[in-house]
């Protein structure tokens, strides 16, 4: 992809522990340190993004996710539980950036989503609504990348994020448990109608031999990526930052796929 005024729209995805915050994170500072503006999406209820891409822990406390924003979804929805009224399906969320989102770095902004309860196929409550808008019309928020770091799965919001993101990053480890659910995640994001698919072998002990180990990857994938297994990112974690600025072979790894995505 050429550096071009096309954003770069990047969901990532894989099963639990993979390193998925991890390495939204690592791709938000590598994208940043090329010159991109980014907007970073944390749609997983845990919310560990904040910390990962470095914020102080008591900036972290005070954030409010926006399916927590009250005020806002009836604003932009209409409709709250107990409130009545008619929901508005596609509301305007262009305003949404500005509002509620965080300076997570140089060039960086954090946007939390929040957790859903009632999430999932054919969910009409106003948090989902308002969440799913602001994914599907994810080109057109502001910044050049905009990155997704989901819960295990696409299943909450995979429609919302096929239309909004061109691009899945498949997370997984070595394992065969891992690596299976990523084959079965590949098919869902290819279902979805996300053009471009990756998989990425996160922690990967030798590099080549974990791509061919328990190899489960469809043949309509766009490329794969491996990433080392590095204590490097295990002795400066939460945070991401001091790793980008040593010598760690994951944050290079990571860095590499930046500058051909850039280029």
């Amino acid at each position: 992809m050429s550096h071009s005024k096309e954003k770069v729209r990047i969901v990532v995805t894989g099963k639990g522990g993979v390193g998925k915050t991890t390495l939204t994170a690592l791709l938000a500072h590598c994208f940043a340190r090329e010159g991109r503006t980014v907007l970073a999406v944390d749609g997983d209820p845990q919310q560990n993004l904040a910390c990962t891409l470095g914020l102080p822990a008591s900036e972290v406390r005070s954030i409010v996710p926006l399916s927590e924003r009250k005020e806002y979804i009836a604003e932009k929805i209409g409709a709250l539980p107990g409130r009545g009224g008619f929901m508005v399906l596609n509301p305007d969320t262009a305003d949404v950036v500005d509002r509620f989102s965080y300076p997570a770095g140089n060039g960086i902004r954090l946007l939390v989503l929040g957790g859903v309860k009632n999430a999932g196929s054919g969910c009409l409550c106003p948090e989902y609504t308002l969440l799913s808008a602001v994914l599907r019309n994810a080109q057109f928020l502001p910044g050049d990348v905009i990155l997704l770091d989901t819960p295990a799965g696409l299943e909450h919001f995979g429609r919302a994020v096929a239309q909004g993101f061109s691009i899945a990053l498949v997370v997984t480890d070595p394992s065969y448990n891992g690596r299976s659910v990523a084959g079965q995640l590949c098919r869902l994001a290819h279902e979805c109608g996300i053009p471009r698919i990756f998989l990425m072998t996160n922690k990967a002990r030798v590099t080549g031999r974990d791509a061919m180990k328990n190899d489960l990857s469809p043949g309509y994938i766009s490329g794969k990526i491996e990433v080392p297994d590095d204590p490097c990112i295990r002795a400066h974690e939460p945070s991401v930052v001091s790793a980008l600025d040593g010598d760690c072979p994951a944050a290079g790894t990571v860095e590499r796929l930046v500058r051909a995505v850039c280029s």
